[in-house]
């Protein structure tokens, strides 16, 4: 089952029909069962329409650091000064958790990502994110992309909010895969950039590569923090372009896990 949101509220997907639910996004993040709350409230037969939104409401979104080796590999890369942090924090037992993008900064399918005026390396994250209830159950999957900024996170660690967070640097969608089961160790996640219809960079991992259990990441992320509308939870990245790559205003970012869709979105700088 997929979870979709539109301009006129939620619709549910079950084998390719779809049909209207008489709840908003903030209820089934509030639910204790959502998914048994969903199908309570499932409605009348409807459609898609050819431009849902982003399948937020209140919900803030949280990432994941250094999860993926390759991860720990572009960091140290890209960072002398924290190249040790890096290193330690893929072994440690407590991970990187980071607060990433409130809803309205975040953005949806088909709509611009940014990247920053005062950045010259950016780069688009392709991410599993798991959708999150207010009393840290685990029941949805979607797609995600973490902008960042690397040489600002590269030229001091302390920079990292600046380089993570900003208007446009968080993008979810195109649904929420609703399920109790995470997606299978075997399943891929590919990314692809064009700039002007050609592919400049393509990549792929599988979820089996990320080192650490979901539900670890979710119970450190609730230890001391409350989250009465749920949130979102990205989980690192295993797909990085190499040092010399960098993404322009008008390029277009694909990003695909296998059992939930893709999400597209173009490339803008605020004017």
């Amino acid at each position: 089952m997929k979870l979709w949101c539109t301009d006129d509220g939620i619709l549910l997907e079950q084998e390719n029909d779809f049909y209207s639910i008489d709840l908003t996004i903030d209820d089934v993040f509030r639910a204790d069962n959502p998914m048994a709350t969903v199908l309570e409230a499932t409605r009348t037969v409807a459609t898609l329409p050819d431009r849902p939104r982003a399948p937020i409401g209140q919900q803030e979104i949280w990432a994941a650091g250094v999860t993926y080796f390759a991860s720990r590999e572009a960091r140290i890369e890209e960072s002398d000064a924290a190249k040790d942090a890096y290193e330690l924090v893929y072994d440690a037992d407590r991970p990187e958790l980071f607060f990433k993008s409130t809803a309205h900064r975040a953005v949806g399918p088909n709509d611009a990502v940014r990247i920053r005026r005062d950045s010259a390396w950016n780069v688009p994250e392709p991410e599993l994110t798991l959708a999150v209830n207010s009393s840290g159950r685990i029941f949805g999957y979607c797609v995600g992309n973490d902008m960042s900024s690397r040489d600002i996170e590269g030229e001091n660690p302390l920079y990292l909010p600046q380089a993570k967070t900003y208007d446009g640097a968080a993008a979810i969608g195109p649904c929420i895969l609703l399920q109790d089961v995470p997606p299978g160790t075997g399943t891929e996640v590919t990314m692809s950039i064009l700039r002007d219809q050609e592919i400049v960079f393509s990549g792929s991992t599988t979820v089996g590569r990320i080192r650490r259990p979901f539900d670890e990441l979710v119970e450190y992320l609730y230890r001391e923090t409350s989250f009465p509308d749920g949130c979102f939870l990205m989980t690192g990245a295993g797909v990085v372009p190499d040092p010399t790559f960098t993404l322009n205003p008008g390029d277009d970012i694909r990003i695909y896990i296998q059992g939930i869709g893709e999400l597209c979105n173009h490339v803008e700088v605020r004017p």
